[in-house]
């Protein structure tokens, strides 16, 4: 078993937008924090804003597949520190999960797989509202193609009973942490 608290490591978190990325890193970044762990929080959003920031929502896959390998060389940078990384992406390209695993130090892959009524239900950002009225193209899951992970670490189906601070502890259990 993997032990991320001795060598650097990436905790690469990816699900489609809404599937609780972005709060499940949170809550793992906050719990190594705790155990006074050397970690970094890199979310896309933010990542876009940074790497992008003129990009429209309706980006291309190319696009994306771009802006996902410059998430993977930050991260192997960052990493390469000895600092756990901890990503929240969609980046669902099997190009970016295979690179990521030859090239990432102790590369953990979790993808939260959450059925599309589930994201509907949720969309706090207004991209599947914004997609059925045709104001917004190329969403992931839609009609822009996702590759699902074929080697993912840990697959996590949707449960409603299943609550995000209990992923995130499951989570470090799985790290060895």
């Amino acid at each position: 078993m993997r032990n991320f608290s001795d060598i650097s490591s990436v905790l690469w978190i990816t699900g489609l937008s809404g599937s609780g990325k972005s709060t499940l890193a949170k809550m793992v970044y906050e719990l190594l924090r705790s155990k006074n762990l050397k970690a970094i929080l890199l979310d896309g959003d933010q990542l876009r804003e940074i790497f992008r920031p003129n990009l429209n929502q309706n980006y291309s896959r190319e696009e994306r597949m771009d802006l996902a390998m410059k998430y993977s060389k930050l991260c192997l940078n960052i990493a390469s520190q000895n600092i756990i990384v901890i990503i929240s992406t969609i980046s669902l390209f099997k190009e970016i999960h295979a690179w990521n695993r030859d090239n990432l130090p102790n590369y953990f892959e979790l993808y939260l797989k959450v059925p599309l009524d589930v994201l509907r239900s949720r969309d706090i950002k207004g991209i599947y509202k914004r997609y059925d009225k045709g104001e917004i193209k190329n969403v992931a899951g839609l009609d822009l193609k996702i590759d699902e992970p074929e080697n993912a670490d840990w697959v996590v189906e949707y449960d409603p009973n299943l609550s995000s601070q209990c992923l995130a502890e499951e989570l470090l259990k799985r790290i060895n942490l």
